[in-house]
C-alpha cells in the first residue's frame, strides 16, 4: 500500500478521467492482474499448516496386548493391528474460525486463478465450490476442514504458488 500527501492525492483526482468501455475494461483487467499476482496471503497457508501439518492430530496411542510380549520371546512378529481412532473433535468457535478464513481464500482463488494458470482447472473449483458451501456437523468439522484445505492446496499447486 501506498501512502500520498494531500496534494498528490488532490493532483490524480483532478486529472480528467476515461468513461470508454475499452479503456475501463483494460483497466479492469490490469487491476485483476494485480490482484492475482499478490497471491495467497500468509494467514491461509498458516492455516493450512495447522489443519494439515503435524500439530493437526497427535499420533494415537500404542495399545500393548498381552500375547505381543510372549510372540517377542519367541522371536515371532508381531501382528499388524489397525485402530480406528476418533478424531478429537474441533471447538466450535476454531472450526467456524478456520471455515471463514477458507471461505474467503475461496473468493479470492476464484479470482486469481484465472490469470495464473493456462488451463481453467474446472474440476478443482467445483469442488471447492461444493466444499465451500457444505455445512458439516460439529463432530464432522474437522475431516471437512482437511478436505477443505487439500482442495485449496490442489488449487495452489495449479497456481504455482509455492509461498
Amino acid at each position: 500500500m501506498v501512502i500520498v500527501d494531500n496534494a498528490t492525492a488532490a493532483d490524480l483526482l483532478s486529472r480528467p478521467f476515461s468513461s470508454q468501455q475499452e479503456t475501463l475494461s483494460r483497466l479492469a483487467f490490469f487491476l485483476t492482474r494485480s490482484l492475482a499476482e499478490e497471491g495467497v496471503c500468509d494467514e491461509v497457508f498458516d492455516t493450512l499448516e495447522d489443519i494439515l501439518g503435524d500439530r493437526a492430530q497427535p499420533a494415537p496411542a500404542q495399545r500393548v496386548h498381552r500375547s505381543d510380549e510372549l510372540l517377542v520371546r519367541l522371536g515371532l512378529p508381531l501382528p499388524r493391528r489397525r485402530y480406528q481412532e476418533k478424531a478429537t473433535p474441533m471447538l466450535p468457535d476454531e472450526a467456524t474460525r478456520i471455515s471463514d478464513r477458507f471461505r474467503r481464500a475461496t473468493a479470492h482463488l476464484m479470482q486469481v486463478v484465472p490469470h495464473r494458470v493456462a488451463t481453467y482447472p474446472t474440476e478443482e473449483l467445483r469442488l471447492l465450490v461444493s466444499l465451500r458451501d457444505e455445512q458439516p456437523t460439529p463432530d464432522q468439522a474437522a475431516a471437512h476442514l482437511r478436505r477443505f484445505a487439500f482442495a485449496i492446496l490442489t488449487v495452489l499447486d495449479l497456481m504455482g504458488d509455492d509461498a
